[in-house]
């Protein structure tokens, strides 16, 4: 563990510019955890600067296999793939968060600051379309985290598990918080004429300041919008998710949302209630009592009255839309919106025009 994270680990949650969680939170399965002790010459605290600018580090991985299975009743899609893992957009509310607990690393600012980047995605793509048993079906990218955060400039990943897709017309679904999914229009819009493509944008608040607490690194809430207008104007079926929908935090702006959404070519929208797995709690926690401490208890309390008393429920039919009289009230206020704005579904995606990718083979293109 490096001294940065030690120390901070000792401190009391401090905000912390252009970062979501405040602290280095253990994971559960973090099986040597370390504990700084000021020896009085204040030892503890030489790492300040460190601790108060933590900096973006990323690793390169080779991953065995892509494509992510789902079976869950109340997801839409039955495969994802997720080009990174961690997300330096650092939403404090991402129920991703906790995943980085499997790398013996904290879902607090280690989720935000040590990045992976599977390097090789597009060839095992490939690879995984051209096995004899694959059966096509949509494919969804950036579920868990988002597929254009700031480290894809770099690595440029995403465009090309895009450009496996386009060659072999397989379609797939976007969902992002950032404007840069701009970079890829070109490709985007012709996949589009094909009815192979569809985007999402998660638009969250249309405060700027709220934003930039909430999900510090992720586009401002303007840039979503003229990002959503430029693909819709280009022919791409956008939709908007209200997500995550949060008492006393961003509830008041769903109708507000979902009318900027369709003025900026939005025709699909959903919705879904903040949801708080594992270590999440905490970092949640943290984050309110560190902006909203007036508000923080209140919060907290309309959650758990959607959660059947509890932080969280994980059980299929609860975990997005909660229960109780106030999840009721939010569904019905989506829903007026819904229905007055004239949303309804994007275009379902074409499987029958998919065609195989050659099996990489060392002869390449020989034979």
């Amino acid at each position: 563990m490096d001294s940065a994270r030690k120390t901070l680990t000792n401190l009391q949650p401090a905000a912390i510019k252009g970062r979501g969680s405040a602290s280095y939170l253990a994971g559960r399965y973090e099986v040597r955890t370390a504990h700084g002790e000021d020896d009085g010459w204040g030892s503890l605290y030489e790492d300040a600067d460190a601790v108060s600018r933590p900096d973006t580090r990323v690793s390169e991985e080779t991953a065995r296999s892509i494509i992510s299975r789902n079976d869950s009743p109340d997801i839409a899609f039955g495969q994802s793939l997720n080009p990174y893992r961690g997300c330096e957009h650092g939403c404090v509310y991402c129920f991703a968060r906790p995943s980085h607990a499997y790398l013996e690393l904290s879902p607090g600012l280690d989720f935000e600051t040590r990045l992976f980047a599977k390097v090789n995605a597009a060839e095992r793509l490939q690879t995984e379309l051209a096995r004899p048993g694959y059966v096509c079906s949509p494919i969804a990218l950036g579920i868990n985290t988002d597929s254009y955060q700031p480290i894809e400039r770099r690595y440029r990943i995403t465009r090309g598990v895009i450009e496996v897709l386009d060659a072999c017309s397989h379609p797939f679904s976007l969902l992002t918080k950032n404007a840069s999914v701009v970079r890829d229009i070109e490709v985007l819009a012709s996949m589009a004429q094909r009815g192979l493509v569809s985007v999402y944008f998660s638009v969250t608040t249309l405060d700027n300041q709220l934003s930039a607490r909430m999900e510090p690194r992720a586009s401002a809430p303007h840039a979503r919008l003229k990002a959503m207008r430029t693909l819709a104007e280009a022919g791409v079926p956008v939709g908007v998710m209200v997500a995550p929908v949060i008492p006393t935090i961003n509830d008041g702006e769903i109708e507000r949302i979902l009318e900027a959404a369709h003025a900026a070519g939005a025709r699909a929208a959903g919705y879904v209630l903040l949801r708080l797995p594992h270590e999440l709690k905490q970092v949640w926690r943290d984050w309110l009592q560190l902006h909203y401490p007036d508000r923080a208890a209140h919060a907290m309390s309309l959650i758990q009255q959607m959660r059947g008393g509890k932080d969280y429920d994980a059980a299929f039919g609860k975990r997005q839309r909660g229960e109780g009289p106030f999840a009721q009230l939010i569904a019905q206020r989506f829903r007026k919106a819904w229905r007055r704005h004239g949303f309804g579904r994007l275009p379902a995606l074409d499987t029958a025009q998919f065609v195989p990718p050659r099996k990489p083979t060392p002869q390449l293109d020989l034979f």
